[in-house]
């Protein structure tokens, strides 16, 4: 095992070596500063001005889609936008305002995101706008309604300004497709901001948008999260936030691992953000709870186990043991190290439960028009005459050809898995977990480590809450971090440690000039 962790470890070594030949990392663009203070305030913070009218929504939204105008060219994240009908509903914002006789109070609770901007990506419809799904075939194809979660944070009072990149049909680590091309990272604009969400969360950080909602079936919210530095969270999954509208679903398609989840630079939004997306279902949660933070128990674990998986870097077990020493001195319990040995089979989890989620790829990638053939798209690509990229082939080689995991196997162990963690964690517990064995690396290098991808999967599998935490910058100037995960319908404590863990390391750390 210790021969193999060697060789893994030179392995990752010579391909670090190698991309870095090909990406001058003394070439990176650098991001401007922001131009207005406001653009670096919370999205709760921005409301509260709105709504106190110290600051008017039109100014507000103005800015950003000033700011959008400004880094969009550099990191290539918005694909389509509406500026206009934003800056009309933000006068129309103003003018409530303006006439209402709702006190401050019962706008914070009818209303919370009154005025504020925010974005999503092209995945999740928007009527009106570009719904590619990054597929050459759906290149003019437009939203015909918005998606359930969009109605919801309109509802709120939030103001969408734009719609942003994914990888083709959400299923990759790196956001690029054909139709739009790649984005990149702010922080380095070498590395990738990973996928699918990762035009939400390089415009998020950049200080283009102060929300976005994600979507999450395999890590979507939280690498994006991770790489760009911010927050995401992945909530309990099963039904609590609706699937209307999300990657063409209706919403009525049953069991499945995807959710939506908030994206944005401060903890302080995740909560409000959280609940607004659950509607109805926001019962289900137990998001008001006091939180005593001594009384948490607190759990860690220092990789997955997986040997095919990358080991996690020196910078990267740093922070996590930054985060256990601080909650060690904060909780009356001391934190313990655990294992679950069966962590191990992560990535082929996911993949066998890929297999059961209610679409059938090659079908979807010819947007119903019939179905994508592997055995004709991979010479066509081979030959440069293809219309999907390689990570595209690859997710169908991988269904087509590949043997398949045993279901009797996957299932049994994800119940022995789940029902372990749940058990450990009970009702007061959190997991604090990494996030990956790197920070942010280089665009397409992900190709050949496809299985450090399981450190965000698992927790789609097992279908519990998890908030990615950002914690600085590496040496690089990279993000760092750690995930937060918790037993089913516990949100608020992962939200809660969440907020300390900003409150102590300081949380979203800007990549342009301060």
């Amino acid at each position: 095992m210790n021969l193999w962790i060697f060789i893994h470890a030179v392995v990752d070594h010579v391909i670090n070596f190698c991309f870095s030949f090909f990406y001058d990392d003394s070439k990176r663009t650098q991001i401007p500063t922001v131009k207005e203070s406001f653009l670096m305030e919370s999205a709760v913070s921005l409301a509260e001005r709105i709504r106190n009218k110290e600051v008017s929504a039109e100014v507000v939204v103005q800015g950003f889609i000033d700011r959008i105008r400004e880094v969009n060219p550099l990191i290539n994240s918005v694909v389509d936008e509406r500026y206009e009908q934003a800056l009309r509903e933000a006068r129309d914002a103003d003018d409530f305002l303006a006439c209402t006789t709702l006190s401050a109070a019962e706008l914070k609770l009818q209303k919370p995101f009154l005025g504020v901007p925010f974005t999503t990506k092209d995945s999740t419809a928007v009527k009106g706008l570009r719904h590619t799904l990054g597929l050459i075939s759906r290149r003019n194809i437009k939203g015909v309604e918005d998606a359930d979660v969009v109605v919801l944070l309109k509802k709120a009072g939030g103001i969408l300004v734009a719609v942003t990149n994914i990888p083709e049909y959400n299923l990759w680590v790196e956001t690029r497709n054909n139709v739009y091309g790649q984005t990149l990272n702010p922080y380095n604009t070498t590395r990738t901001v990973g996928g699918s969400s990762g035009g939400e969360a390089s415009l998020i950080a950049t200080s283009g948008s102060p929300m976005g909602i994600g979507t999450d079936i395999g890590g979507s919210i939280r690498m994006p999260a991770f790489y760009c530095g911010i927050f995401g969270h992945k909530p309990t999954t099963g039904s609590l936030t609706p699937t209307k509208g999300l990657t063409k679903r209706t919403g009525l398609e049953g069991n499945t691992m995807v959710t939506a989840g908030p994206l944005c630079r401060y903890a302080q939004d995740l909560l409000p953000f959280l609940q607004v997306l659950l509607g109805n279902n926001i019962s289900r949660l137990q998001l008001d709870a006091e939180v005593c933070l001594k009384d948490i128990q607190f759990f860690y674990m220092e990789e997955s186990g997986e040997l095919r998986s990358s080991s996690i870097c020196e910078e990267l077990q740093h922070t996590l043991r930054r985060a256990v020493f601080h909650f060690q001195d904060l909780s009356r319990s001391p934190v313990q190290k655990v294992r679950f040995s069966e962590m191990r089979y992560s990535f082929k989890l996911w993949r066998y439960w890929m297999t059961r989620e209610p679409f059938d790829l090659a079908v979807e990638l010819a947007d119903g028009k019939g179905a994508v053939s592997v055995w004709k798209e991979l010479p066509k690509k081979l030959l440069g005459q293809s219309d999907f990229t390689f990570a595209t082939i690859m997710n169908l080689i991988n269904r087509v050809i590949l043997p398949q995991e045993n279901a009797e196997w996957a299932e049994s162990t994800t119940e022995r898995l789940r029902s372990e963690i749940v058990e450990k964690l009970g009702d007061n517990g959190v997991l604090l977990y990494p996030s990956h064995p790197f920070p942010a690396v280089y665009h397409y290098s992900s190709i050949l480590r496809p299985y450090n991808f399981g450190y965000w999967a698992i927790f789609n599998v097992l279908k519990l809450p998890v908030t990615q935490v950002p914690m600085g910058l590496s040496k690089d100037g990279l993000p760092l971090g750690i995930q937060v995960v918790a037993a089913p319908y516990n949100d608020h404590l992962c939200i809660t440690v969440a907020k300390e863990l900003q409150k102590a390391f300081g949380g979203w750390v800007p990549p342009f000039p301060v």
